[in-house]
């Protein structure tokens, strides 16, 4: 047994007492709010055409859930659209980019896959700014004559922007935020962000397929008096000769939507309405994060990818493992899954060996405290 291994009930050989009782830690699809039963979703839409009184009513019920569910301001439309928040940021770049330089953040695997899509696929020679795992790029060399694509919180690497003061307000050009793992456990500069998007499947705990795009007023000028160079597939469109297509914003979807995943987004956010909203959600993410970083604090062998708590994530938390490799990692989260303790929890393919634990507000802090001794366990498991 090595020097860090636990002893006693926590030994190789012992299982800990008491499992998490939601063992539910993905960072995407995430963990369905406390409580959750299909019992919960209304079924009145489901079999009817999303073009139906029924089906737009139950939409536009949703964006209005969405835009309290996150105190977004007036000025902002919110859209449902195909492709879940791959789509969403996709769509943006697709129609609004081309019209002024563009510069790209990356500093995880997301971020990086935008940057392929701008130099690839867009063929738009950005400015790329990036930063390693577990880092940010500098924010303050960011040129706001340029349009600005960037993760408000890297997914794959637990490392999030601080908060909105690097996003110039007199800027020329969008703030365009992949905002997915973000929004309802993060503040959102909405006076600072021109577009906006996420997906229900994170910080909700709803289901995947479907993303939100978010538009200030001037992601829409932009919208109206730019035309890209590059045909745009239907699912993209969200102009009609020139003229925004309101409807998208209201609930008149580009395609036919999941209505089952559209009650069951419904659900989740008056789950969110019903603990006290917004700051009641943020809460609780923070107090997940704060029950992972005592387990960490009390482990020599764990640590935190990101090691500036001021650009930690407080959803996906992404932890280093003392020697670890791909290999090790994948082993370790085996025994949870075996032990039906912890689901999902080895890290991004793309990053850094390690572990990664997702402390959204759907998550409870019960169930990440639990986890200590089944990390414990697992560990001396390794050291065998």
């Amino acid at each position: 047994m090595t020097d860090n291994a636990p002893s006693g009930a926590e030994s190789r050989h012992d299982l800990p007492a008491a499992k998490p009782a939601r063992p539910f830690f993905s960072s995407g699809p995430c963990a369905k709010p406390p409580g959750w039963s299909p019992d919960h979703l209304a079924l009145g839409s489901l079999g009817r055409s999303h073009r139906s009184k029924i089906g737009k009513a139950r939409l536009a019920h949703c964006i209005e859930l969405i835009r309290e569910g996150l105190e977004v301001p007036e000025t902002h439309l919110i859209g449902i659209v195909p492709g879940s928040d791959t789509g969403a940021v996709e769509m943006a770049m697709w129609t609004m980019l081309g019209a002024r330089p563009v510069t790209t953040l990356a500093w995880e695997s997301f971020g990086e896959g935008w940057v392929t899509d701008a130099v690839k696929q867009l063929k738009i020679d950005p400015t790329v700014l990036r930063a390693d795992y577990g880092r940010l790029p500098d924010l303050g060399a960011v040129d706001w004559s340029h349009d600005v694509v960037f993760t408000w919180n890297g997914t794959t690497s637990g490392v999030r922007v601080p908060d909105g003061e690097w996003i110039a307000a007199d800027r020329q050009g969008l703030a365009i935020a992949d905002a997915t793992s973000a929004v309802f456990a993060q503040d959102i500069a909405w006076d600072k962000c021109d577009v906006v998007t996420f997906s229900w499947q994170k910080a909700l705990g709803g289901e995947g397929a479907h993303g939100v795009l978010i538009l200030g007023p001037r992601a829409v000028e932009r919208l109206e008096s730019h035309t890209p160079a590059w045909p745009l597939p239907k699912v993209f469109r969200l102009t009609s000769k020139g003229k925004l297509i309101e409807g998208i914003f209201r609930g008149e979807t580009i395609n036919t939507p999941s209505m089952l995943a559209v009650e069951d987004a419904i659900a989740c956010l008056e789950w969110g309405k019903s603990i006290g909203g917004l700051q009641a959600m943020q809460a609780r993410a923070d107090a997940n994060a704060a029950a992972l970083d005592r387990l960490v604090q009390d482990r020599d062998w764990l640590g935190h990818l990101a090691a500036d708590p001021a650009i930690r994530s407080n959803t996906s938390v992404c932890l280093t493992v003392a020697g670890a490799d791909a290999d090790l990692i994948k082993r370790f989260a085996k025994l949870l899954e075996e032990q039906d303790a912890a689901y999902d929890i080895a890290g991004y393919r793309d990053a850094p060996p390690g572990l990664r634990i997702w402390c959204g507000a759907t998550v409870d802090s019960a169930d990440i405290a639990a986890l200590g001794p089944w990390f414990d366990w697992a560990w001396a498991q390794l050291q065998s």
